[in-house]
């Protein structure tokens, strides 16, 4: 998927295409057209986008993982071959750059067909390593997403939990690890208090209220429910707003209705991106529990805005959150709590508000680590120097 349908992966193509696409790196895409409203060819930033497959009027994110998503992921392999094949004749691409393990099967068609350029293969993947390469119909052809791997020209990674995942699945170089970053611009910037005061309204954020606060897919492995059921735990002052949308939403409410909290949550569904840094900031605790993650851009632009930032530790989150008790020779940059845990979900939070002077040491440490590791301009960079690689190897 890409735009307007918005996750890490989009969100960190947009940003590093934004920065380092020019006359002499171009960027075209080929993705799937979920939305039969969208056009087939339109130009998103700096990328020439080309949708393919079938489309339903007005898909939205939640609904898009219904039959439809289903259908128009089988049939994406063969259109994307398709439509990558008769595009270069049109261009003559000097490589392809596969965004996240599906795309070897489009990229090995492609090869098939007679198109052997090289590639690089980007992991941004939040499910465990037994959940993407376990599953029956990808069992299936597990020989050919090894092949996959052990073909790329350079396997990039957004942690050191997803850089072993290409060992382990046949790549034989080093994997090089190059984070999702940040807008820190959008994400640090302030707001006119009138702005944010209409937020708090929309919230119905009271005086001596405490508002947790995720932006996260309605997925089993983002863990809302475990922060439902913390919230039954916690005093009547204490809040959660839920930004996203996703396959769990019937079920995440009904569950606050069945714990008697649904008063204190908040489901707010799709916020744009670019607004989301005024709910996060109206907030005082930023909280995704996750049961697994890739990485995970969400917590660190909650640390870019300010907040403190409750989490497991569990994939890729362990590169940069660092917990007073869990990380005793690093600098304290979150609160890590168990996983599956709401009593222990609900320990932290009331330690975070019970404690703000150390709250507030913690945030700055995570900001001035955000600004310093994980800004996009860095990143994008180099994220250049690999495609940059590629192309001359292939000259």
């Amino acid at each position: 998927m890409y735009h307007p349908f918005v996750g890490g992966a989009e969100v960190a193509i947009k940003e590093i295409t934004d920065r380092i696409g020019s006359d002499e790196l171009e960027f075209h895409m080929i993705t799937s057209r979920l939305d039969s409203t969208l056009p087939k060819e339109e130009k998103v930033g700096k990328v020439l986008v080309h949708r393919v497959g079938p489309g339903k009027k007005g898909t939205s994110v939640s609904k898009s993982y219904g039959i439809l998503f289903f259908f128009a992921k089988a049939l994406f392999v063969p259109m994307a071959a398709a439509k990558a094949f008769s595009l270069d004749k049109k261009y003559s691409y000097d490589g392809a750059w596969a965004m996240m393990t599906y795309m070897l099967f489009p990229i090995a068609l492609l090869r098939v067909l007679g198109v052997r350029i090289p590639y690089v293969l980007s992991l941004q993947e939040g499910d465990p390593f037994e959940h993407v390469f376990g599953r029956f119909h990808i069992l299936l052809f597990r020989p050919l997403l090894s092949w996959g791997f052990k073909n790329a020209s350079v396997v990039q990674a957004i942690s050191m939990y997803l850089g072993k995942w290409a060992q382990k699945a046949g790549f034989q170089g080093v994997p090089r690890i190059i984070p999702n970053g940040v807008a820190v611009g959008l994400f640090s910037k302030e707001f006119p208090q009138m702005s944010l005061d209409m937020v708090k309204n929309e919230l119905g954020k009271k005086m001596g209220d405490v508002f947790l606060i995720t932006t996260s897919r309605l997925v089993n492995k983002n863990a809302v429910d475990d922060v439902i059921r913390a919230l039954a735990l916690l005093p009547g002052n204490v809040h959660f707003v839920v930004l996203g949308e996703g396959p769990e939403a019937k079920k995440l409410k009904h569950l606050a209705g069945v714990l008697g909290v649904s008063g204190r949550v908040k489901f707010l569904g799709h916020i744009d991106h670019a607004d989301m840094p005024k709910y996060l900031k109206v907030a005082d605790i930023f909280i995704r529990p996750s049961r697994s993650e890739g990485m995970g851009n969400s917590f660190i632009e909650a640390m870019a805005v300010g907040l403190p930032v409750i989490a497991t530790q569990e994939g890729g989150i362990a590169d940069f959150l660092f917990d007073e008790k869990k990380n005793p020779v690093k600098p304290v940059t979150g609160w890590a709590v168990e996983k599956d845990s709401p009593k222990d979900i609900a320990r932290v939070v009331k330690d975070i508000v019970g404690h703000q002077e150390k709250m507030r040491a913690v945030v700055k440490t995570a900001q001035e680590m955000v600004k310093e590791k994980y800004e996009w301009g860095v990143i994008a960079m180099e994220t250049r120097t690999v495609f940059e690689e590629v192309v001359q190897a292939r000259r």
